[in-house]
């Protein structure tokens, strides 16, 4: 079935297809000592569902392979493009409309085939960044890519930007190679990180990464971290854009008709004036809708504190009196800094 497999998966799109055992992982201790030392931050999830993302067997009984697939979202060099001084800066992951939804709908019909081709004793389920997996150890495991020293996948074929999916099944599949490690000595994700969340190589204190302060955090960005933000309004790519892989990276084919070309310099002073309903239309069908209209507009306000000058104070002002708590305080403090550089 593997080479079915591999070939149906290209039919749908995906640009790697590989195997692996159901077995644990074998970093699942690293995982377990990781949220041991809180340093998921605010992410209770993958605390709630831990032994289900070590153990394939309490998602799918009787699970015996897992098939990882990738897809590229390799999109024009963001470098290249002159971004005007009010622009803020979207991680290229979220220029497209919501990958969830796309990369699911291929998911379900590779699903269908394996169903179809080993009848109605087979069982399968599908993840796209949903489900209680470690899916990178897995997609290491199973020859996909290697995990760097940003602790994401990196694939010899596509660099850094990729997403992974998952289908558990309980039809045995010869597992393929894994992948080694090709970090070699270079540091440049650790070096390149804003905020020094990269504490150690493999090592990630998400609490201090720029994407789990712009997405994951519901609440109050520390004080500290906001100038380190930059323009960022809505997760970072500095550790995977320095990665020397990426030379290899492939653009993107089935991701490429869903393109978001309004996402890739929107205009700081014009999100900030978004009213809710404005809000969900233009992020509608998007992922930027997980941090809801509180979430965006307030990383909006810190990024006009950190890049924006006079020009902005007026919307910041309004801001300042938004309903939203959470919008009308980081408002305030953007204000603040925009007035100590008139000074």
């Amino acid at each position: 079935m593997k080479e079915p497999l591999r070939l149906r998966a290209r039919e749908l799109g995906f640009d790697d297809c590989r195997f692996t055992t159901a077995e644990p992982p074998a970093s699942a201790p690293q995982f377990q000592n990781w949220l041991a030392q809180c340093q998921h931050g605010e992410m209770a999830w993958l605390e709630r569902n831990m032994e289900k993302r070590v153990e394939p067997q309490k998602v799918l009984a009787g699970a015996k392979s897992i098939i990882v697939l990738a897809v590229s979202y390799k999109n024009k060099n963001p470098s290249s493009i002159p971004q005007p001084p009010s622009s803020g800066l979207i991680a290229r992951y979220a220029r497209f409309a919501d990958y969830h939804e796309i990369i699911g709908e291929k998911l379900k019909l590779l699903a269908q085939f394996i169903n179809e081709r080993c009848g109605s004793n087979t069982h399968s389920l599908w993840y796209v960044d949903t489900g209680p997996i470690l899916e990178r150890d897995f997609a290491q495991r199973a020859g996909l890519g290697f995990i760097g020293k940003h602790t994401n996948l990196i694939s010899r074929q596509f660099g850094n930007w990729i997403f992974l999916a998952e289908i558990i099944t309980t039809l045995e599949l010869e597992p393929d190679a894994p992948e080694k490690n090709y970090c070699g000595s270079c540091t440049r994700c650790i070096t390149s990180c804003p905020t020094q969340a990269i504490t150690a190589p493999f090592k990630l204190d998400a609490r201090k990464c720029i994407s789990y302060l712009t997405i994951e955090l519901k609440g109050v960005i520390p004080i500290e971290m906001r100038p380190l933000i930059g323009n960022r309004i809505y997760g970072c790519d500095d550790c995977l854009a320095a990665c020397p892989w990426n030379r290899f990276a492939r653009e993107a084919t089935l991701m490429k008709p869903h393109a978001r070309e309004d996402l890739a310099q929107p205009d700081l002073l014009e999100l900030l004036q978004l009213d809710e309903a404005g809000f969900k239309s233009r992020f509608a069908g998007t992922p930027m809708l997980r941090t809801k209209r509180r979430g965006l507009l307030r990383n909006v306000s810190v990024a006009l504190g950190n890049t924006g000058d006079k020009t902005a104070l007026p919307v910041l002002e309004k801001a300042a009196t938004d309903q939203q708590p959470l919008i009308a305080e980081h408002a305030r403090w953007a204000i603040q800094q925009i007035e100590s550089r008139r000074r």
